[in-house]
């Protein structure tokens, strides 16, 4: 390990124990605060895409940016009420008449379905944390959700640095290895053990949430991988230190959190 990398990984560590309580609190507790805090980080990963996308010469407009993340996290949390529907549509429309007067932009179909695509991709992905919490035992289901997904990222990117050789998507991401994936595999596994040591759980649904999550979650991070080096940009941004912007925290998250709750509605009965 190079000393750069030592003191990324000592930042990253601090980073991680500073934020861990509070994480804690607020899955914990639920209601209005959780939906604000993943609300808060929707929006930033909103802006951060759209930044992202505006270096590369594209105009995605963060306002519609930010409205398109917010609308599904909200129609999750007030699940039943029959908004999402026009409220999507009206924003849609919104910004098509927007894009009719950029005189000066050069591909406004293209700034348009930028802003569509990228703001509901990071709404829906997070909404489904939202739907989680929200279900009998949601905070035991949200818990199973990250820690399966932390517990991948971790194994993997430990296992992949003391012995990773062959490269698993060197087009997308050169430093992921297929051992990095497999020990992956162990780190799933291991998050959802530790669900059924602090919660009364099901050891067969934490296992397999814990397979799930270990094989998707590397997809969810080299999707925003494509997307950065599409851009030439090595982060989504610098607001974290150690771990790059909220789009690269998240990215694992915005698959994995969906599986679990499909998992959860359709099989374990949630």
């Amino acid at each position: 390990m190079v000393p750069g990398d030592n003191i990324s990984v000592k930042t990253r560590l601090i980073t991680a124990l500073v934020a861990l309580p509070i994480i804690i609190f607020l899955v914990q507790l639920g209601s209005w605060a959780f939906f604000a805090v993943v609300t808060a980080i929707g929006l930033m990963a909103a802006w951060e895409f759209g930044q992202i996308m505006t270096g590369k010469g594209h105009n995605p407009v963060t306002i519609f940016l930010g409205g398109f993340a917010l609308i599904p996290i909200a129609h999750f949390y007030w699940a039943g009420q029959p908004i999402f529907v026009p409220a999507l549509m009206a924003l849609i429309m919104l910004l098509l008449v927007w894009e009719l007067f950029q005189t000066t932009a050069i591909a406004q179909p293209l700034d348009w379905a930028l802003t569509v695509a990228g703001g509901l991709y990071i709404g829906l992905g997070l909404g489904h944390l939202i739907g989680l919490r929200q279900l009998p035992q949601g905070h035991i289901w949200v818990w199973l959700a990250l820690l399966c997904t932390w517990g991948a990222d971790s194994f993997a990117y430990f296992g992949g640095r003391a012995w990773g050789k062959r490269p698993f998507w060197p087009r997308w991401s050169p430093k992921k290895t297929w051992e990095g994936i497999i020990a992956g595999l162990f780190g799933g596994m291991t998050g959802g053990l530790l669900v059924v040591l602090i919660f009364e759980f099901s050891v067969v649904h934490a296992l397999i949430n814990g397979l799930l999550v270990a094989a998707v979650g590397p997809l969810g991070d080299l999707s925003i991988s494509m997307l950065k080096r599409y851009a030439g940009v090595k982060d989504s941004s610098q607001l974290i230190p150690g771990h790059g912007g909220f789009l690269d925290r998240i990215d694992s998250i915005l698959f994995s959190t969906v599986v679990v709750f499909y998992y959860a509605v359709w099989l374990a009965g949630a």
